[in-house]
């Protein structure tokens, strides 16, 4: 079995497996190449992140620098948004939905390593070849639609966070998010649901003259 598919299966698997090396150097290249671009090189960028994600929806705008893992194990939607310094260790995979926004800072990441330091250090892990191994597995990660990450969030392996969550900054997510909630901490846990309550519409030292119109206006 490949080292890739290892990792679709949630097996342990070889980060110095010569393929998996091969597609990381690639998009870790494709990672400088954004980084040394202008911010209003738009076409130029647009490429070179189509040429990182295995999809990219429409009207995607990442603010740079960025430090991407492999690329094609990441989907992402439209309307997507990344303030500076996103990273995405996406050893398996990572999907997130439209209309996405994420503060500065925000990490995203799936591999996972033993706690046991000779088994980490591959001292008494032998792979199927019965040979002495560092090996790894990755669980993926899944954000809904409509969600906002404040600044320094990370999201640890294995998480799936809902659609219209907002992320304290700050939080570190280790555990799944449902629907529509505010979630903050380290680890981060459930604050409340979002509700009408939050809405700007009951500041009116902010409003400047702007309205906030309901689903049925």
């Amino acid at each position: 079995m490949r080292e890739e598919d290892k990792i679709k299966n949630g097996l342990l698997f070889s980060p110095g497996d010569p393929e998996l090396a091969a597609m990381k150097l690639k998009t870790h290249n494709l990672n400088v190449d954004y980084n040394m671009t202008h911010e209003d090189e738009t076409e130029k960028r647009t490429e070179i992140l189509h040429e990182i994600f295995a999809e990219l929806g429409a009207n995607v705008r990442i603010q740079g620098p960025i430090a991407i893992h492999y690329g094609n194990h990441t989907r992402i939607g439209d309307r997507f948004f990344a303030n500076f310094n996103l990273t995405i260790q996406d050893d398996a995979e990572v999907t997130i939905g439209n209309d996405v926004n994420f503060g500065p800072n925000v990490t995203i990441v799936t591999p996972m390593h033993p706690m046991i330091a000779d088994e980490r250090n591959g001292k008494t892990v032998l792979n199927e070849k019965g040979e002495h191994a560092r090996l790894c597995w990755a669980k993926p990660v899944k954000i809904g639609n409509s969600c906002w990450f404040g600044a320094n969030t990370v999201v640890c392996p294995g998480v799936t966070i809902g659609n219209n969550c907002v992320i304290g900054a700050g939080s570190v997510v280790t555990h799944d998010i449902p629907d529509n909630c505010f979630a903050a901490g380290v680890p981060a846990r459930v604050i409340r649901e979002i509700g009408d309550a939050d809405s700007i519409r009951h500041m009116p030292e902010i409003l400047g003259g702007c309205t906030v119109i309901s689903e049925a206006d």
